[in-house]
């Protein structure tokens, strides 16, 4: 996995970041920056309960047409297909999404619509747009999935119970407005697993096969702000220094992952999202150690970056060595947090696993792994010492 003078690759990073606490306040004149000037919200139930939303509305002032609370996890197309119909009455020119990973891809659907038209199932895989799209502003609310910053969305169907990726350079998001304040408010677990979300970005941006100098950097950095300051944000919610440089750290993951891509992880974590409801967060968050050791013997010393990232002492550590200790340290990082650490903790049916690993093969995610995957029974071994 080390650099040779056959290195070539293109990096991007087209989405503005406004960072600080109330930075919300400028979203006005971000509109405006974009020419726009009818603002849809597209938020969560749980979002406005929390009076974040209403923070956002009332910061649009004259800007806004409409809130759209319809979002829900694991976003389906289905919603996506009607909250793009109540965007259009509403005349949007401009999407406004506040929340987490699930808000921020029902918005990138319906950004779509609102050019292309038809249905969202219509523009499937990878690199199909050929314009710009609907002018999009994200504000995160949990620090975990960079998808402000990010060329993907994945949406459930919720017939065959599988997630399908979308993905094109045409629905990064315009603006990112990172915002701690819109964060303080998470609950300590969904705090430690959308922060290991971000943490399972790093690490795979690192080990894809797309890997570079440049995302190496930003995962590297990522890293070491998660491992400092993800403990504190569950520890101390109402931390905003803490809260703001996890935000961060979420962010540089995005961008690393949105341009090496990521892997095993994902593609395994996708698949029992869909079928058993696992939060994505959380099964990266179980999955991530078993991977780490599935894969190191082609890449420890990709993960021997990290243990030095993560301040591990690894020194007289063979690369293998350093790898386990990442694997074992992270383990100890979310047992720290009360993560749960075996799929069976969490509702997944040892029964499913074997399902689980034919949605897996085929998740596009794969492709990118270190170690070419060709046989179900491969992943099989790896979801069941999850188990």
């Amino acid at each position: 996995m080390a650099y040779d003078r056959d290195l070539a690759f293109v990096y991007r990073n087209p989405t503005k970041l406004v960072f600080g606490e109330n930075t919300i306040n400028e979203i006005s004149s971000e509109i405006g920056e974009l020419k726009c000037s009818k603002a849809l919200l597209m938020t969560d139930k749980g979002i406005v309960q929390a009076g974040l939303a209403g923070r956002v509305e009332k910061a649009l002032g004259s800007k806004l047409v409409g809130t759209y609370d319809g979002c829900i996890q694991d976003c389906g197309l289905h919603i996506i297909n009607g909250a793009a119909e109540f965007a259009k009455s509403k005349g949007a020119d401009i999407l406004v999404s506040v929340g987490g990973g699930s808000v921020i891809d029902t918005a990138k659907g319906v950004a779509i619509l609102l050019k292309e038209g038809g249905k969202i199932q219509d523009y499937a895989g990878f690199q199909v747009l050929s314009r710009p799209q609907t002018p999009h502003i994200v504000i995160p609310t949990t620090a975990g999935t960079g998808s402000e910053v990010t060329y993907a969305a994945v949406v459930k169907d919720w017939d065959d119970n599988r997630k399908l990726l979308f993905g094109d350079n045409f629905i990064i998001p315009n603006v990112g407005i990172l915002d701690p304040t819109m964060t303080a408010g998470l609950p300590p677990m969904l705090t430690a697993t959308t922060g290991m979300d971000a943490f399972c970005h790093a690490v795979e941006a690192i080990h894809a096969l797309q890997c570079e100098p440049i995302s190496d950097a930003m995962a590297l950095h990522a890293i070491k702000l998660i491992m400092q300051y993800l403990p504190r944000c569950v520890e101390k919610g109402d931390d905003l220094f803490a809260r703001g440089q996890q935000l961060l750290a979420s962010t540089m993951a995005g961008v690393a992952f949105g341009n090496a891509q990521i892997g095993l992880v994902h593609a395994m974590a996708h698949a029992v999202g869909g079928l058993f409801k696992v939060p994505h967060g959380l099964a990266n968050s179980i999955l991530l150690p078993h991977v780490i050791r599935y894969n190191m013997d082609v890449c420890a010393d990709r993960y021997a970056m990290i243990a030095r990232a993560m301040d591990l002492n690894v020194k007289g550590m063979s690369d293998e060595e350093a790898a386990n200790a990442v694997a074992d340290a992270i383990s100890a990082l979310t047992k720290k947090m009360h993560v749960p650490q075996k799929l069976r903790e969490v509702g997944v049916p040892e029964d499913g696993l074997a399902k689980a690993s034919d949605y897996a093969l085929s998740d596009g995610s794969i492709v990118y792994n270190p170690k070419i995957m060709s046989d179900t029974e491969e992943i099989l071994s790896v979801y069941k010492k999850a188990w």
